[in-house]
């Protein structure tokens, strides 16, 4: 008779294995670490003796869950801000914070608490995606979790690497650490194609091929990254890393969402798997994963929670209900996808997506002791009916709750007994969490308090401040004006005809005299009719620049000097902005404008001969401006600006005193 470590008695067996063998009153004998016997109490009872026995009466005995798509350590930014399109909560919140706060005791804290929060769900196994692989991998094994880790590779600074190439070679490195470590697998991350380049994807690609490891994306998560990849290259995403050969590595591929119908046998071909996220693709609105089609086609389709930033949990029971209902509700068919599936996905399934279904993912002989207990007592769970095998699918996908989880093995080692956390000190993780996060309260509100800091956090912004004397002029022709301008008094330096849609974003209390100003700038050549020029637009750019509505000082003919503070490209969509810094009013102004740089006086100033079209009947206007540096070069240049004034036929008066949003803002 074989000695054994531990042998769980009398509870019932849902193996997962190829014939989905469910043992009512079985047993599951556990040796060092993995499972050598599987069956019928009475008969495993004659095979081995065991020096510790598990009581499982009354309970469910099953594979350890597999969370086939996390980023662990986001546990400490779970419910930092909710309720916003995707582009807007990654690029706007979590990635500033993550550059200010992400280090290897914020992975460390954060995956222990993770960690925690798994194991009484009953996983015990996760693949994540995040930074400082290294320190996950540590806390990970000590905890003694299993888990895919991969290492997060992206095209711009990230929080533990200044460039991709250093984001490959610290890769590399991390690999090469924890390469073939019997709770750890090391994966390839790069985070998705529109955060890498051709050249990125290649070399992550060919670097996962040679260490023979996952390569964890995400891929088609939302319809507009869909869209923007069809614009930007050509093709949809998956279509695209298939074109640049990605899917030749073990993929891993997460969410999955907008996937084409072309593209799905791309995956299924490469033996990629998918990660589904359920809650976080509801919670975020990205749409609903086409499943059935995906697992029709023989792809391997996993569960997984996603960031508990975007979800805001780790609890796989509910994910596994979620990923029941979707399909039945956007099908029409309450037939599709039943119990047993879908707790296939969440175990022996989702063992296959993270190619680990030989060690992992259903209760069989050889393969890892992996087990969950799970209690049966609860009300939620009162009754059980035994009509056939299906029914206990039913509970485990449809009645079951995290909190009936009693114990956790992984690896053959004993995690959570009777709920208690054996290799984690909860109430410390706890404290250094709480810590952590009161840090990221101050940051945020700060931020959030102050337009300038939140403008700065998005990046990219020229940190300098711009002074002009300016005056503007409403006149009722340009033509005068402009033939003035040919007079030997003026040199024509450059001369540009442009529309330009300017929308200003307003803000109360503290920040009533700040605004930002969205310009898209259309330059445009070809013959002008009617003040407009008929002719193909120049690529259009996009600013953004943060105004303080201050007028420094006024001069005489009402040339005021005026003050800009920041500028920088606008990257992101009018869309974008408008959500992230959610103005409370919001104004728009159109107009077609004719820009001469002139010398006078050989002093460079800019006439704008500009005709607004939206407000409409807000007027046509003379601008002058020109850039200052000085109180002395102001003083210089106002005084220059008045006797152009009067060069060119103009006086000025106070009712176009100021910016166009001021005299938007006069007329409503």
């Amino acid at each position: 008779m074989r000695q054994v470590d531990t042998l769980l008695t009398g509870g019932t067996v849902v193996t997962m294995n190829a014939h989905r063998d469910v043992i009512e009153d079985g047993a599951v004998a556990i040796s060092g670490a993995n499972i050598v016997a599987v069956g019928p109490v009475e008969r495993v009872r004659h095979m081995v003796t065991a020096e510790v026995e598990v009581d499982c009466r009354g309970q469910l005995i099953i594979p350890g869950l597999v969370n086939a798509h996390t980023h662990v350590p986001m546990t400490l930014l779970r419910g930092l801000t909710d309720d916003l399109r995707l582009d807007v909560w990654l690029l706007g919140y979590m990635m500033p914070v993550e550059r200010e706060f992400v280090g290897p005791d914020f992975c460390d804290v954060g995956t222990r608490l993770g960690c925690a929060e798994m194991l009484l769900s009953g996983v015990t196994t996760f693949n994540d995606m995040y930074y400082f692989e290294e320190e996950i991998a540590q806390a990970t094994v000590e905890v003694g979790m299993r888990a895919v880790l991969g290492q997060s590779i992206l095209k711009f600074p990230s929080p533990d690497a200044d460039s991709y190439e250093e984001s490959l070679a610290r890769c590399r490195t991390f690999i090469e650490a924890w390469k073939d470590h019997p709770l750890i697998t090391p994966a390839i991350a790069p985070h998705a194609p529109y955060t890498n380049t051709d050249e990125i994807l290649q070399a992550a690609t060919a670097l996962a091929l040679e260490m023979d490891v996952p390569l964890h994306i995400h891929l088609s998560e939302t319809a507009l990254e869909v869209q923007d990849a069809e614009r930007d290259f050509g093709a949809p995403p998956i279509e695209y890393v298939h074109n640049l050969g990605l899917l030749d590595a073990k993929v891993i591929a997460a969410h999955c969402v907008h996937i084409k119908s072309r593209e799905i046998p791309l995956l299924a071909r490469s033996g990629a798997g998918v990660a589904h996220n359920p809650s976080s693709n509801l919670k975020l609105a990205s749409g609903f994963a086409p499943v059935l089609d995906m697992r029709a086609a023989g792809i391997p389709v996993g569960i997984g929670t996603d960031g508990t930033a975007s979800n805001n949990d780790l609890d796989m029971f509910e994910e596994v209900r979620l990923a029941s209902f979707l399909p039945k509700a956007t099908s029409g068919d309450p037939t599709a996808l039943p119990a047993s599936d879908v707790f296939a996905m969440a175990t022996i399934e989702g063992a296959q997506a993270l190619h680990m279904d030989q060690e992992i993912g259903s209760i069989e002989i050889g393969k890892y002791a992996d087990l969950v207990v799970v209690d049966q007592q609860a009300p939620h769970a009162t009754p059980r009916f035994h009509l056939s095998a299906n029914n206990v699918y039913s509970h485990l996908v449809y009645a079951a709750k995290s909190n009936d989880v009693r114990h956790v093995w992984v690896h053959g080692r004993q995690l959570l007994q009777d709920r208690r956390l054996l290799t984690i000190d909860l109430p410390a993780v706890r404290t250094r969490a709480i810590e952590i996060a009161a840090s990221i309260n101050d940051f945020m509100a700060e931020r959030e308090g102050s337009l300038f800091n939140k403008t700065v956090a998005i990046g990219g912004f020229a940190q300098q401040e711009t002074y002009e004397i300016q005056v503007k002029i409403r006149v009722d022709n340009f033509d005068a004006i402009e033939q003035a301008l040919q007079s030997e008094d003026f040199e024509i330096v450059k001369h540009s005809v442009r529309q330009q849609f300017d929308t200003y974003f307003c803000f109360p209390g503290l920040m009533t005299d700040h605004y930002l100003r969205y310009r898209e700038d259309n330059e445009l050549a070809g013959p002008a009719v009617d003040g407009r020029v008929m002719g193909l637009s120049v690529r259009p750019t996009y600013t953004l620049t943060l105004m303080e509505g201050v007028i420094e000082r006024e001069y005489r003919d009402s040339i005021i000097l005026s003050r800009s503070r920041y500028t920088a490209q606008a990257t992101y969509s009018l869309r974008f902005y408008r959500e992230y810094f959610n103005p409370d009013r919001e104004y728009e102004v159109v107009k077609w404008r004719h820009r001469y740089r002139i010398l006078f006086e050989d002093t460079e100033f800019a006439i704008n001969f500009d005709r607004v079209t939206r407000p409409q009947g807000l007027g046509d206007f003379v601008e002058i401006k020109s850039r200052t540096w000085s109180a002395t070069d102001a003083e210089h240049k106002a005084r220059l600006a008045s006797r152009l004034l009067r060069r060119l036929g103009l006086s000025s008066t106070r009712d176009a005193h100021g910016e166009y949003l001021d005299l938007v803002r006069k007329a409503v």
